[in-house]
């Protein structure tokens, strides 16, 4: 008889995010293994039978910690699993896997993101008066207090650090297993190629002209450091370089306060705004480099789906997903995304087309790939499904 998992998600959407498209690689990935996995979720748009949405008549797009909680409740009593594997910070659960990381750890990462001591600390004050937030710290700082709680599974090394610091919880009580995507995604040669004609057009180049593309994806520009990357590459253009750097920026973020950043810099020349693309493989196979100077990321599926793309990476120690590559060979880890002068130092490392090469076939040597594999990770979770059943 197959072992029945439950897996608890806010919102089966994974239009909204990189953790609703994890949770479902992780979810696809696990019943190729031969589990019965059955995705619980407050609200969604699906008729899957796996896929039961438990508080859809709930007005808004939200729902409410505790409203779920009840549902919950009522449909395990219903409903028989082995293992009842959350995202979310419900103590009844025997798995909880944070694909946020802590809720305190992203609340004082995020106020750094605004890089001004003043209203750094406006924003970690006012944090708390986001009622949904106060209520999933609480619940989540109760969660580790409790003895008889679940295993927490963190993404990262980092992730597990934060809840031994915020929380003090027990090494007994952590495990890591290390986030994974899906390795194996078609490119679409044609509209690859079209986007590269797309950004050498917008640039004003040629391929003659022999550019280093840095790719950037995000949805918080912010948060993932854009403002200090236009200034890095304001500094990288001053040096001498063996070939020129531009940047193309990918994401759902709002351009309009970075275009002004990178006029101020007299950067402007040198970046394309490309808007939310459908097929990140597509624009990874166009490019030379993957950039990330985060503020925090728990572990970025960007950085590993640039990896699963043979591509070299630029990222900050405050992401989780620097676990999974080695510094100085398959990319550059940067201290921090303030360091504007490690940043730029980075770039132009990389406008050297031995380095690039270097650090590609470094990927490939040492098989990163499988190690960053969904497949992977979802093998490591039924190992610890089992120690729990």
């Amino acid at each position: 008889m197959k072992k029945k998992i439950a897996i608890i998600i806010e919102r089966a959407n994974i239009a909204l995010g990189g953790a609703e498209r994890s949770i479902f690689e992780l979810s696809t990935a696990i019943s190729a293994l031969g589990l019965e996995v059955n995705i619980l979720a407050a609200k969604g748009q699906t008729n899957a039978k796996n896929i039961h949405i438990l508080c859809q008549e709930r007005p808004g797009r939200r729902t409410c910690y505790f409203t779920f909680a009840k549902a919950l409740k009522k449909h395990l009593a219903e409903n028989r699993y082995d293992i009842i594997h959350s995202v979310l910070p419900f103590v009844f659960a025997d798995v909880y896997q944070p694909r946020g990381g802590s809720f305190a750890e992203s609340i004082l990462r995020n106020a750094a993101s605004y890089q001004n001591k003043l209203l750094e600390s406006y924003k970690r004050i006012t944090a708390f008066a986001n009622l949904r937030r106060t209520i999933l710290l609480r619940a989540e700082r109760k969660l580790c207090s409790n003895p008889g709680g679940p295993v927490i599974v963190a993404l990262s090394e980092y992730v597990a650090e934060q809840f031994k610091q915020h929380y003090g919880a027990g090494v007994q009580r952590l495990t890591v297993v290390p986030n994974g995507v899906r390795i194996h995604k078609r490119i679409d040669t044609s509209e690859a190629d079209k986007l590269r004609t797309q950004i050498l057009a917008q640039l004003g180049l040629k391929e003659a002209d022999n550019p280093v593309f840095f790719l950037f994806v995000a949805n918080n520009f912010r948060l993932k450091g854009l403002a200090c990357l236009i200034k890095a590459m304001q500094l990288a253009t001053k040096n001498h370089t063996a070939r020129p750097s531009y940047l193309i920026v990918a994401g759902h973020g709002r351009p309009y306060k970075y275009r002004r950043i990178a006029r101020k810099f007299n950067v402007h020349e040198k970046i394309v705004f490309l808007g939310p693309i459908r097929r990140i493989q597509n624009a990874l196979s166009i490019i030379d480099v993957a950039i990330l100077p985060t503020f925090y990321d728990p572990s970025s599926r960007y950085i590993l789906e640039a990896i699963a793309a043979d591509k070299p990476v630029i990222t900050t120690k405050f992401n989780g997903a620097t676990d999974l590559f080695v510094n100085n060979r398959h990319g550059k880890v940067i201290d921090t995304p303030e360091n504007i002068p490690a940043l730029a130092e980075a770039i132009s490392y990389f406008t050297d087309t031995d380095n690039i090469q270097k650090a590609s076939e470094a990927i490939v040597a040492d098989n990163l790939k499988e190690k960053i594999s969904i497949t992977r990770v979802a093998k490591q979770m039924i190992s610890l499904y089992n120690t729990l059943s």
